[in-house]
């Protein structure tokens, strides 16, 4: 099964450089890059046996696993010519695999795989698999400063396949317009029907702010995301969502460099579930979620202590054997959960 995976890779990747080569005036440049991490995770206030009954985690994605876990490796693969290029981007472990939880065996290692055009200076066309445009977080760890994701990142859009188009105003505007499969369907339209995508953006050296949509006949959601240098040593990030029917949110970002290698920072949000069927409807949580960034060379540690608050008491902290059902039930329940998390993160 591996020579078969690195096998389908390579003539993946040949295919795309006979067909590029073909296609632009200039050679196309190969680039390979990427990141593997892994991690350990403890609970501080309930038990860390999964089969105790107890609440192991809070309930977003990745960095959900106790003791010592493995995140995911990550291969991207890119052809940039003058005019077109590609992207192929594979994931391995457990965080590629819950990336990728729409898509079956052997296509759950795609986490994005897009072509793209670049009609003029200013319009830019792509086609295929991508990552949202939603959001402030990532998949790939290695673009994030807190290594546990949000509740708003974990329940938004993870990936999207579809067409868009990617124009410049100059001077720092642009829009995107897009057409798209039902949300995390990457590898074909399974219902027929299709969404419409867009984002107003502003940037310049010091940040940048997004304000994206996501819409249908039944469906929207709105979300703004904007992040800013304050100074040489401060930033400061935001990102607010509203998705119809489901859930609304706000987070707040905020990091600071202490040194070269050394950031510290923190992220405070808050999530209300409006029927997305996380807790019961109109029920919320904040978490607030402290982290360090050590550098060494391509490494980054991440020490990380978390903090969810629930606005009723659902977390599970003790347990008991029914013994007429052989059936564990609690016995104690509490309205946070704290836990530490220690990740390494090596980016290629």
């Amino acid at each position: 099964m591996k020579k078969l995976y690195t096998t389908a890779i390579l003539l993946m990747l040949l295919g795309l450089s006979f067909s590029l080569y073909a296609q632009d005036s200039e050679e196309p440049t190969l680039s390979v890059s990427g990141s593997i991490d892994a991690y350990f995770r403890a609970n501080l206030n309930t038990s860390n046996d999964p089969t105790s009954g107890e609440t192991i985690a809070p309930g977003t994605s990745f960095a959900n696993l106790p003791g010592f876990s493995l995140g995911m490796a990550n291969i991207v693969g890119s052809y940039e010519g003058e005019k077109v290029g590609a992207v192929a981007d594979l994931v391995f472990g457990p965080r590629g695999v819950d990336a990728v939880f729409a898509s079956a065996a052997p296509l759950n290692i795609v986490n994005q795989l897009y072509v793209y055009w670049n009609v003029s200076d200013n319009v830019t066309l792509t086609m295929g698999n991508f990552n949202t445009f939603l959001g402030y977080e990532v998949i790939s760890p290695s673009s994030n400063f807190n290594y546990s994701t949000s509740y708003m990142f974990s329940y938004g859009p993870f990936s999207h396949s579809g067409l868009k188009a990617d124009i410049s105003f100059g001077e720092g505007f642009s829009f995107m317009g897009a057409i798209l499969n039902p949300t995390d369907a990457t590898d074909f339209n399974p219902s027929g029907d299709y969404l419409g995508g867009a984002q107003l953006g502003y940037s310049n050296d010091a940040g940048g702010a997004w304000l994206n949509a996501l819409f249908d006949d039944e469906f929207f959601q709105i979300d703004l995301t904007t992040g800013w240098d304050v100074s040489d040593a401060l930033y400061l990030g935001l990102n607010a969502t509203s998705a119809s029917d489901n859930f609304v949110g706000g987070a707040i970002y905020a990091q600071v460099a202490t040194s070269d290698a050394l950031g510290l920072g923190i992220r405070g949000e808050y999530f209300q579930d409006k029927g997305l069927g996380l807790f019961a409807e109109d029920e919320s949580v904040i978490d607030v979620t402290l982290s360090a960034n050590y550098t060494v060379g391509s490494l980054t540690i991440i020490p990380e202590f978390r903090i969810d608050s629930f606005s009723q008491d659902i977390v599970v902290t003790g347990t008991e054997l029914d013994t007429t059902t052989d059936v564990l039930v609690a016995t104690d329940v509490a309205g946070s959960l704290s836990s530490f998390v220690l990740a390494a993160v090596y980016t290629f």
